[in-house]
């Protein structure tokens, strides 16, 4: 469907939800301006994954090759013990058979970099914070911080799991806390060649590993933790001390790590809200449904939105097919909030024998039933209506 140019849309929030949208867009015909408020647009974090379907969602925008060029493949996925132990693997083999599709892995920055190389430069405006919207009979029309006042047609709010566009909706709905912390780095590999991802479950304290591209390894930490606003003083060296009688690779990771490179934070996301369309505006990514990150799918999800999008837009006017994308997306990323928070919770018990007994009923646990949210979230293709 060939779209007027004369439709003006507004992205606030330079993510990868609204980098991928402003692509997505601009490709439709849509006349696509994005609004970052950070003075600078960059990765924020470190390694992300990418399963299998964000891959097939990037296929869908036709993004997928240039994507797989600078992620890292990961044959394995395994869940282990304190000692190294596996308690719990994906059977790779089985989905690549099953569904044609591989899980990767990517720098953030990586990523940012190559969606912001295919915007034109003057299509971004940052230093631009949305302070209030206002739908008009047939405008939005945006303020922002610096006193300026803006209309377009139709408005995408993309401005992450604290967006103000979703909170000027639902007053009430902000991050909520899911009770621990997390850091994170991106080490140089010097040794290890690995080709798997591995998050390790222990009462100290949940770790994970990552391989990306250029002999890199992501890494990140969940710790336990009452304080909102993290445990006092706890950098590096805590670190090595939590985690210094885990297996080998974790003590040697965290003391590659530079302090310059940690980044700290709390793990948050949004109680699940019923609308993500309001007549002229649109939520999409973390905006509309931030998760935790327990099943790898706060990135994928929004990748998924916009392909979704894409596809109601090939066939429908903005408003059909914003209304259609609300109907296909609610269900969907209602249940990755609710299971992803619920796995928070199971990964980071902290009682031994709580721990011990966990480990136990899943490493016997019958391969239908060990294997069931990877087949869940797979079988149920987001295209489908």
């Amino acid at each position: 469907m060939n779209l007027p140019k004369s439709e003006s849309i507004a992205i606030v929030g330079a993510g990868i939800a609204g980098l991928t949208a402003a692509i997505m867009l601009g490709k439709l015909g849509f006349d696509v301006r994005v609004f970052e408020s950070a003075e600078e647009i960059r990765g924020i974090g470190a390694g992300m994954g990418l399963a299998s379907n964000a891959i097939k969602a990037f296929e869908y925008l036709n993004l997928d090759e240039e994507v797989i060029s600078i992620c890292n493949h990961l044959k394995d996925f395994e869940i282990s013990d304190a000692k190294g132990k596996i308690i719990i693997s994906a059977d790779t083999k089985r989905i690549k058979q099953s569904y044609n599709t591989d899980n990767f892995a990517v720098h953030r920055a990586d990523l940012h970099k190559l969606l912001l190389s295919k915007i034109h430069p003057d299509k971004i405006e940052t230093n631009k914070k949305l302070i209030d919207l206002r739908i008009l009979n047939d405008k939005v029309e945006i303020e922002f911080e610096d006193g300026k006042i803006r209309e377009f047609d139709f408005v995408i709010g993309a401005d992450g799991v604290n967006s103000r566009i979703r909170q000027l909706f639902y007053p009430k709905s902000k991050p909520r806390y899911a009770g621990y912390w997390c850091w994170r780095g991106v080490v140089e590999n010097p040794k290890e060649n690995l080709h798997k991802s591995i998050e390790t479950w222990g009462n100290k304290g949940r770790f994970g590993i990552t391989p990306l591209t250029e002999n890199r390894i992501y890494w990140y930490a969940c710790i336990g933790s009452n304080l909102k606003d993290g445990v006092p003083e706890f950098g590096l060296k805590e670190l090595r001390k939590q985690f210094k009688n885990y297996h080998q690779i974790i003590p040697e990771i965290l003391n590659l790590t530079a302090k310059k490179d940690l980044i700290s934070n709390p793990i948050v996301d949004i109680k699940p809200i019923f609308r993500y369309h309001f007549d002229r505006v649109l939520l999409i990514g973390d905006a509309a449904h931030a998760t935790t990150p327990n099943m790898g799918q706060g990135a994928c999800m929004a990748i998924e939105d916009v392909a979704v999008l894409q596809d109601e837009l090939r066939k429908n006017d903005w408003q059909m097919a914003c209304e259609n994308f609300e109907k296909r997306r609610l269900k969907r990323t209602h249940y990755i909030i609710k299971t992803s928070r619920i796995a928070g919770k199971f990964a980071q018990v902290e009682n031994q024998f709580l721990i011990s007994t966990r480990n136990y009923l899943l490493r016997n646990l019958p391969d239908t039933l060990s294997q069931r949210p990877l087949k869940q979230l797979l079988e149920k293709d987001f295209m489908e209506y």
